[in-house]
């Protein structure tokens, strides 16, 4: 998805699900897909081969980002390059299984996953379309218009995003009422202006009515299809799946959240966190962030990045953290080997700042702490868990604003020379 509409699409509290997963669920809502079969090992890739009987097929690794199709396979341990391209296509069982053979196993890299890339453990085999043209097509909250945003192009492919960014009036968009629904003359319009015929428009109008009635349903934040194509007859289906979920509503779809999350595919870390009752998100700063609420650590983040500094992650211990929550915080942020020094900015309420600074002091005594630590503590009881931390002869940083403390934390890890 293009970085300009990530704000609108959501928050890190998203849940992604695999395209093999999405196809499913597309199926389920009257969504015109492909057959396909998801395999986990060569021998179900090659089964898939003889299930489906079609005389081409796609050979499509399963990970969580986007840009597969020029994303390169390489080998975890010697980090060689062993194939370009995580998706293919197949035309005998010879290929299925070669093409099986050098994904599963290896890391995909794309320009979503960074360089370490993704470890590919699942693929999607799919049987072949007749394709007449290829186009673009999202679905997403738009917080700012309180409304669902959709997207369309007749550029969809690979190169959706230089699109996106060369050429955006090739991106067609519509905003739906949630009150009003998706409006008849709404699909219309999108189908004049991407150009489709009459029949190809009854077929577009049949998926999109279905698209949102399961965007809504089930509580997406995002559904994206690329490509969706029109085929020789005029049918539109959808050849891509990429669906997340607001994480909010896991109380109304406990079978989604349950069923279709793949652990592997989330960061060791934040599944910690999130047991825990801590909201974490790893970043590729060096600056680790413990911060109570989503609000203060936001701004945390963007005075760090206005002093030079890089934030590591985005951690909100919440309101009624303990000591002990404390320290389980500083354990998560330490688990991140780039993090160069740790700013905590406390705003006591519920929480207790003197509460606060004795977690600190557990946290830096049991964890052994080497990276330089900056603590900014502000409302109840702030002055004594000032008083705290400066008594405990450890190597505490305390300041008294934000600015201040970003200041600090950057140039103690070097950032400001």
């Amino acid at each position: 998805m293009f970085k300009e509409e990530l704000s609108v699409a959501g928050s890190a509290r998203d849940m992604n699900i695999h395209e093999y997963q999405g196809k499913a669920l597309f199926a389920k809502h009257g969504i015109s897909v492909q057959q396909g079969v998801h395999a986990t090992s060569v021998e179900d890739a090659v089964a898939g081969w003889d299930t489906l009987g079609s005389s081409i097929v796609a050979v499509k690794c399963q990970i969580h980002a986007g840009g597969r199709g020029k994303g390169t396979l390489i080998d975890p341990q010697s980090r060689e390059m062993v194939m370009q391209g995580g998706v293919h296509l197949a035309r005998s069982r010879e290929d299925v299984e070669s093409q099986a053979s050098k994904m599963l196993g290896n890391v995909l890299v794309t320009k979503q996953t960074g360089e370490e890339g993704k470890l590919v453990q699942n693929l999607y085999i799919e049987a072949g379309c007749s394709i007449a043209h290829e186009y673009y097509l999202a679905l997403l909250v738009d917080r700012e218009e309180k409304s669902v945003l959709i997207m369309a192009s007749t550029e969809g492919g690979m190169d959706i995003e230089e699109v996106a960014e060369n050429t955006p009036e090739l991106l067609h968009k519509i905003w739906v009422d949630p009150n009003a629904g998706l409006l008849g003359f709404q699909i219309g319009d999108l189908a004049r202006r991407l150009g489709l015929s009459k029949m190809a428009s009854r077929s577009f109008a049949k998926m999109l009515r279905a698209m949102y009635g399961l965007f809504v349903s089930k509580d997406c934040a995002m559904v994206e299809i690329n490509p969706l194509v029109r085929t020789e007859n005029e049918e539109i289906i959808a050849l891509d799946a990429k669906v997340s979920f607001d994480e909010n509503a896991f109380f109304r779809h406990p079978d989604i959240f349950s069923e279709m999350r793949d652990l592997a595919e989330e960061e060791e870390t934040e599944i910690k966190a999130e047991q825990a009752g801590l909201s974490y998100v790893k970043l590729d700063g060096e600056i680790g962030c413990l911060v109570n609420g989503a609000g203060l650590a936001m701004a945390t983040m963007d005075v760090i990045k206005l002093y030079g500094g890089d934030p590591a992650n985005f951690l909100d211990v919440g309101g009624g953290a303990d000591e002990e929550a404390v320290k389980t915080a500083f354990g998560i942020i330490l688990d991140d080997p780039n993090v160069k020094g740790i700013m905590v900015n406390i705003f006591g309420g519920i929480m207790r700042c003197d509460i606060i600074a004795r977690g600190i002091i557990a946290a830096t005594e049991s964890l052994s702490l080497e990276v330089p630590l900056v603590v900014r503590l502000s409302g109840t009881n702030f002055q004594e868990g000032r008083n705290i931390l400066s008594t405990s002869n450890l190597d505490i940083h305390s300041v008294e604003t934000l600015a201040e403390g970003a200041q600090k934390i950057v140039q103690l890890i070097g950032g400001d020379e």
